[in-house]
Formats: structure tokens, sequence, C-alpha cells
């Protein structure tokens, strides 16, 4: 589906050598120059189906740039110059960079050994929220992270809806990047590293392509030294890995990849969206709009204060992914409205004419706050606030759901979880000022 986030890499995946071939991704090596030498790559940040992306120097203007690029098939060709236009738009509506939206800083084509790609030059930005969400091994983050990711992505949204009238489609926590990355080694600034200017002695070994050779053989030979030990070394209690803390992490974060995305009234796809982030009216083909993206917001929003995903639908016996997918939500949200359930060009795949699922038929319901109670051992306090912010983007009719400008405004965003910590201080201060008072000591100015 997607095309390629900076971040969408997997640390054990690689994007194959099969694809590096006509009409296929470009090689590149270490310390490549691209349009006219201006930029140079210094390593890979990660690939997608399109395209691969790299960290690159900009020689012009000293820093660290993103630079994807797009395999060389007319068909991706095509894919890239839309994206261009899309993140042109982006860029020329917000002179000072502040709506949290990836920039695009310029693109041009590219010729190598496999065809003319075009390239583009987007601002270096950190980890997705996904990488942030394993960082915190899957525990939730603090509602207070949560807030500040809201907020960031809302006020991009809003611009993209409002000002734009673009819909993203894709949204989900592996297109949201984070303004730096999570460790600081990782950062080409923040580490101090020097940027490469000219390619390292004795890089003959054909560049990236060698690089997943040996990749390969490496993973192979670790999964062999694991079988041979039995896997014993996981097992003895070897030194327990703490768990993280994320309090110097830098939350503020941007929407990024537009591969997928399109103006309202120029809509292409009418299967769009990741499938655990997909809302019910492009399950039923009802139609879509801003609201959809709403949709997927709400589920990231839930994914980042839980750390699980809300849907994870499979198929079963008598029964498809999707129509799984709608009884999922009905367990949630309770019964689709009839009109909405039998609205739909698919309707009559899932629903028959009262509104009811054919082939699932016993749901079982737990609204959301008390799911956050019951499993996620949410306090009831926030539990409810929580679920007052989300549920609304959650309603069935897509026109009901608030817009990013509305969500701006709710109180939930406003709000300061006070973490345990912060409760204890504020109780030592009490009593050391009750104390000072007893001193005849004055308290305050």
């Amino acid at each position: 589906m997607s095309s390629c986030s900076s971040s969408s890499a997997s640390e054990d995946d690689d994007e194959g050598i099969d694809s590096y071939r006509k009409g296929g991704y470009h090689a590149v090596r270490i310390g490549d120059q691209f349009a006219g030498g201006r930029y140079i790559a210094q390593r890979k940040l990660g690939w997608g189906q399109f395209s691969t992306v790299w960290l690159a120097y900009d020689t012009q203007s000293s820093n660290y740039v993103a630079l994807k690029i797009q395999k060389s098939a007319a068909q991706f060709a095509q894919a890239a110059i839309h994206e261009i236009e899309v993140l042109s738009a982006i860029a020329e509506g917000d002179p000072s960079n502040s709506k949290y939206v990836v920039r695009l800083i310029e693109h041009f084509k590219h010729s190598g050994p496999n065809g003319q790609h075009q390239c583009m030059v987007l601002e270096h930005l950190g980890d997705s929220l996904l990488r942030l969400i394993k960082h915190n091994r899957y525990k939730g983050l603090e509602l207070n992270k949560v807030r500040e990711i809201c907020k960031c992505t809302l006020t991009g949204l809003n611009y993209l809806h409002k000002e734009l009238k673009i819909i993203h489609t894709d949204l989900k926590p592996e297109n949201i990047l984070l303004l730096t990355s999570i460790d600081p080694a990782k950062d080409p600034v923040r580490s101090g590293q020097k940027p490469i200017l000219e390619k390292p002695e004795g890089s003959l070994n054909g560049g990236s392509t060698m690089n997943i050779i040996e990749k390969r053989l490496k993973r192979r030979a670790k999964r062999a030294v694991a079988k041979i030990s039995g896997r014993r070394g996981s097992m003895e209690g070897g030194p327990q890995k703490s768990v993280k803390s994320l309090d110097g992490i830098d939350v503020r974060c941007k929407v990024v990849d537009f591969g997928n995305a399109c103006w309202a009234d120029k809509q292409f796809a009418e299967e769009i969206q990741t499938r655990q982030y997909r809302a019910p009216e492009i399950i039923l083909r009802a139609g879509y709009s801003f609201s959809a993206d709403m949709w997927s917001f709400a589920c990231t929003a839930f994914e980042l204060a839980t750390g699980d995903m809300l849907f994870a639908p499979k198929d079963g016996q008598g029964y498809s992914e999707d129509e799984d997918h709608l009884a999922l939500m009905m367990e949630l949200l309770g019964k689709m409205p009839k009109k909405i359930a039998i609205g739909g060009a698919r309707s009559k795949d899932y629903f028959d004419r009262h509104g009811d699922l054919k082939r699932i038929r016993r749901l079982k319901y737990w609204p959301l706050d008390r799911l956050l109670v019951d499993k996620y051992k949410f306090s009831d306090s926030d539990a409810q606030e929580f679920s007052e912010f989300l549920c609304p983007l959650f309603d069935f009719t897509p026109e009901k759901r608030p817009s990013a400008e509305q969500c701006l405004q709710h109180p939930w965003l406003n709000l300061r979880s006070s973490t345990s910590n912060e409760i204890k201080n504020e109780a030592d201060v009490k009593k050391l000022e009750g104390g000072m008072s007893k001193l005849g000591v004055k308290v305050g100015n």
C-alpha cells in the first residue's frame, strides 16, 4: 500500500536484491553524489515498495536531509510526480514550516543503470511513532506524551484538511515521525557525526546490493548460533533490560508519506488506508472524505496510549477479515446504525437487510472507557476523559466525527495528568510549607 516513509524499514527486513534491476531501485553507495554534487549519500534510512530513502548531506546548506529515490519504472515515476505535487502544495502553504507536516526541499531526476529515478529531498526527521511504541516495549506512553503527539498530528491534519483540502488516506504510527531520533547517537546532528564527503576507501563491493547479501548471511549465522545454544542465553538470568524512560525524548512530530494522499475532489482509490486504521465507510465502499483520516487518527491515539492496536481483524471460519473488522468495531462502539450499515456499495456482502452482520451473530460489547480500565488499568478518570476525546471520532456516521480543528479545541488536550511523582512532590512541598509557616517563615511572595 504505502510508498515510503523514512522509517518504514524494519531492522531485519530489507528490500531484496531482485528489485535492483531495470525499472527498479537505484543502487546507492555511501559517498555517491546527487544533483550535480549537492547531496552526498551517508547511509540508508529505510525503504518502501516504491523507493529507498537515504540520509544525505546537503553541501550547499550544510544540513542533513532525507533523499527519497523512486524506482524508475513508469508507474513509480508517475506516483512520485503525484507525491511531489502534493508536497509542493504543502510547502508553499507553510512558508514558516510550523504546521507539523514534512517539508519538501526540492526534487530532481537522477539517471542510473536501471533508468531515470524521480528524487525528492525532504527535511531529515527522526524515528516513527511505531519505533517509539516499540522502544517503549508496547507499554503505552504516559498520557501527557500522547497529548503532545496528538496536538502536533491534529495541527498537521487541520492544515491539510482545512487549508489544502488534502486527505492523507494512510495515517498510522509509522507515517508520523518524531522531529529527532530517540537515540541521540543515531542523530547525525546531536551525535556530532562528521559528514562523509567522498567515497570511503576500498568501497568496491557493489554498494547496497552487497550489504543485503552480507546482512542475510549474518542473519542466517545468528539464527544458527541461537539454535545451537538452544536459546540458553536468553533463558538464563542475564542482565535484565531496564524499562526505558521517555523523559528526555522530544515527542514533537510531523505527518509524512504523501504517496497515497489525494485532493478531496480528485480521489482515485476506493480502497485506502492500512487495514487496522481503516474506517468503516472504506470497508463498505460508501465514499469518504477528511473524516476517514480522523478515524485513523483516533486508532493511532489509542495505540500510543495502550501499546496495542485497537482493531486487529483476522479472517475466521466462514467469515472474512472485513466482516471481523466490522464486528470488532460494533463490539466497541455498539450496533452500526442501519442506514450506514446498508448504505455502501459492498454492504450486502456483510449485512442483511436489518443491518445485522450475516456471518458473525454474537457480539460481545466492551465499550472504550471500560476497556481502558479493565484491560489497560487506566484510572476511572483517565479512562473517562480519554474516551470522551476519542469516542466522537469513532462515530459510524462520518459527517458526525469532529474535524481536526474541533479536536484541537477539546479540553482533554489541555489537561495535565499528574504522574505519581508529581503528586508526591506536591505533597512534600505542602508539608514543607506547613513546617515553614509553623516556624514563622513566610512562604511565597
